[in-house]
């Protein structure tokens, strides 16, 4: 592969070298999942109210704003003969997430499980920012709605795994779920530890196994380098939201309402359904336990649902186009969050999670496919740094905004940030009308 520079045509891959090159987001996702189905339950069990939540949640938007363009713009100007532009960071970013899963579920006070999740977003950040670039990096732009589909694939895989292990730890192995005296429920530990050990095999794995081509000019590479200081650095990479291509910004607006209505779920799922489904806002108690697990199990199913899912998406936009393909995937979204509110039936959850589940396939692999076909191929990763503002920003937007609606309109009553997130989400899709996506496929 190392005669292969980025500017060059790039051949195609086989199944199992896509395969190779995703297969770290396997470990990534465990690291998401766990987070987004226990966080709120963590901080709940310390001792936080239902809306401090979402200020609480700032950690893992602020660390993506601030982390993931700065890990784009420098994997970018980074080559080493043995590790490759982006696999130093896969590896960096692997080790620092470990360390934070083993050390979270053992905080004993609040502001410790804060700080923890400050550590472990940004890991989680520092890794998986050059994945996005390096499914540009490798395939030909025939392959790369399918690289970013394998991508989905382990991404739902590992968060079925991960957000189910709270459950499974409880009922096939007998694992106490109950907090008592305040700290984590043993069931959440040993998720966590799981979670980390799968985290650093599976970033590893692609780190070992996969080969990146070489810049153009890896000796303009270094003068530019050498020419550019730190803080020239940092400050391309923030204006780079100021110059981004038409596309783009089309794009940036269809992700804001996505993600703004995704974090309210990833907050809010845990007190919305143990209080609206199961009847019980006590953290200490058992029925609040069995529905935080379940909740997990809903996890779990949205994202397996999404690992099927994302082989079928190449298949739908092939007979339609991607942007059609992602505006339908939104609208089922926004139907399955909005049907929360009207189940009294844990059961029936699962049902809703079938739209969720359509929609977060559609949102890791569509608006990166159509991204990828319109940047320049030495700065992508730069560009797909600049791109996750627009994950972020509208989760420090949520974080800002949904904990003063609930609590000045909603009498705190946490299902209506579900319904505000549905309501979000088919904003989204209406804006994906406006996008223009010139090369399909």
């Amino acid at each position: 592969m190392s005669h292969i520079s980025l500017g060059s045509q790039k051949p195609h891959l086989t199944f199992w070298q896509i395969w190779n090159m995703s297969f770290g987001f396997l470990g990534i996702q465990f690291g998401f999942a766990l987070q987004n189905a226990n966080v709120s339950r963590i901080f709940e069990t310390l001792g936080a109210s239902q809306d401090e939540l979402p200020i609480l949640w700032l950690a893992a938007p602020v660390t993506g704003l601030l982390v993931q363009p700065i890990i784009g713009y420098y994997s970018d100007r980074t080559w080493h003969k043995k590790w490759g532009r982006r696999r130093p960071f896969f590896a960096m970013g692997a080790l620092l997430a470990t360390i934070a899963l083993f050390l979270m579920p053992n905080s004993t006070a609040l502001w410790m499980a804060v700080i923890m999740l400050w550590l472990m977003d940004a890991s989680i950040n520092i890794s998986m920012e050059p994945f996005r670039a390096f499914v540009g990096d490798m395939l030909p732009n025939q392959q790369r709605t399918s690289g970013f589909a394998m991508q989905s694939f382990f991404i739902g895989t590992g968060a079925v795994i991960a957000s189910a292990l709270p459950y499974i730890m409880t009922n096939w192995f007998g694992v106490s779920n109950v907090a008592l005296d305040g700290s984590i429920p043993n069931s959440v530990k040993w998720s966590f530890y799981i979670g980390g050990i799968a985290y650093f095999s599976a970033v590893m794995w692609t780190v070992l196994k996969t080969e990146e081509y070489p810049p153009d000019d890896i000796g303009k590479l270094k003068a530019e380098n050498n020419e550019k200081g730190i803080f020239a650095g940092l400050q391309e990479s923030f204006l780079g939201i100021f110059q981004m291509p038409r596309a783009m910004v089309q794009l940036a607006l269809v992700q804001f309402f996505s993600w703004f209505a995704l974090f309210a779920l990833w907050i809010y799922s845990t007190p919305a359904i143990t209080s609206h489904v199961y009847g019980t806002s006590d953290p200490a108690s058992a029925i609040y336990n069995e529905g935080a697990d379940w909740v997990g199990i809903c996890f779990a199913a949205y994202n397996g649902l999404a690992a099927v899912v994302a082989f079928l998406l190449p298949v739908v936009a092939r007979y339609t186009s991607r942007r059609t393909t992602h505006l339908l995937a939104l609208l089922m979204g926004s139907i399955g969050f909005i049907s929360i509110y009207f189940i009294s039936d844990p059961n029936l959850l699962l049902v809703s999670m079938i739209g969720v589940g359509i929609a977060w396939a559609s949102i890791l692999s569509m608006p990166y496919a159509m991204l990828s076909s319109v940047l320049p191929s030495n700065k992508m990763g730069y560009y797909m740094g600049v791109f996750n503002f627009f994950i972020v920003i509208p989760q420090i937007v949520a974080a800002g905004i949904l904990g003063f609606l609930l609590k000045s309109f909603f009498g705190n009553n946490s299902i209506y940030a579900l319904i505000i997130g549905g309501i979000s989400m088919a904003i989204a899709a209406l804006l994906c009308i406006f996008v223009e996506d010139d090369e399909e496929n």
